[in-house]
């Protein structure tokens, strides 16, 4: 049994090569009680500004896991900043703990950071699909670890807190803006995982207070009409969806409507 939040579907991707039983975070959310038996279970989700996303934080909090292995697996896509770690300790901090705690380097879609159609050019480099195979290997060998972060990674770690400190918080809501492009297809709507995207006179309108700024909703634009407001993108035409991921998958994940 395997749990995953994704939002351009690199999660959703290696969950799939992690176990044939996958259930997504999102629609788990919406039951009053999460109480899981398997003599496996794990929790794949993308890292957020260095740490496990919110919503998946929540769902861990908030719910019950009967397993003789739990392990959790953070998708990054140019630093992980030693997330392996700080998860475990956030985990015993509940009262929980991980036996396996490990990343995996993908395609970076942090938009506001990098050029997507660059990143597609270097993701054959990453290897994917071998790290894949190892962190499976572990997982069915019952592997006991948490991935050790090298100085590198700690020091880049404290030199982003350092400058979030001293510059803010990287986004600002409102973050999105609508251009005449929109069709008004719903797209964004259906792939929001926090139901806070509705269509008014057939143009999207955000909730911000619940929005979990995963930006599924701009990367998965059809007619590229979602842009930034305040954030200038390096190229603002790219977007991104893990190749081996379709659209109605991602829709099947998140919709809340």
């Amino acid at each position: 049994m395997v749990f995953y939040f994704t939002a351009t579907g690199n999660s959703l991707y290696v969950a799939k090569q992690l176990d044939e039983e996958r259930l997504s975070i999102p629609q788990e959310m919406n039951k009053e009680n999460r109480h899981y038996k398997a003599e496996r279970i794990g929790i794949v989700c993308p890292l957020f500004e260095f740490e496990i996303p919110p919503l998946v934080k929540d769902f861990i909090r908030d719910s019950e896991f009967e397993a003789g292995y739990f392990y959790l697996v953070v998708t990054y896509g140019m630093h992980h900043g030693g997330v392996a770690e700080r998860t475990q300790a956030w985990l015993q901090s509940i009262g929980k703990a991980a036996d396996y705690v490990n990343t995996i380097i993908m395609h970076d879609n942090a938009l506001i950071v990098f050029d997507m159609d660059q990143q597609r050019s270097i993701e054959a480099e990453k290897q994917v699909d071998a790290h894949i195979d190892a962190i499976r290997s572990d997982i069915a060998a019952k592997r006991v670890m948490v991935q050790q972060a090298p100085a590198d990674e700690i020091d880049f770690y404290q030199n982003f807190v350092a400058w979030i400190k001293k510059t803010g918080p990287m986004y600002a809501f409102p973050l999105y803006t609508v251009s005449e492009s929109c069709v008004g297809c719903g797209t964004c709507t259906r792939v929001c995982p926090r139901g806070c995207i509705h269509l008014e006179n057939k143009r999207p309108v955000w909730d911000y207070s619940r929005c979990a700024n995963c930006m599924a909703c701009i990367q998965a634009c059809p007619a590229k009409a979602i842009q930034f407001i305040t954030v200038k993108e390096p190229n603002p035409d790219a977007r991104y969806r893990n190749p081996h991921i379709a659209l109605k998958e991602i829709i099947q994940a998140n919709r809340q409507d």
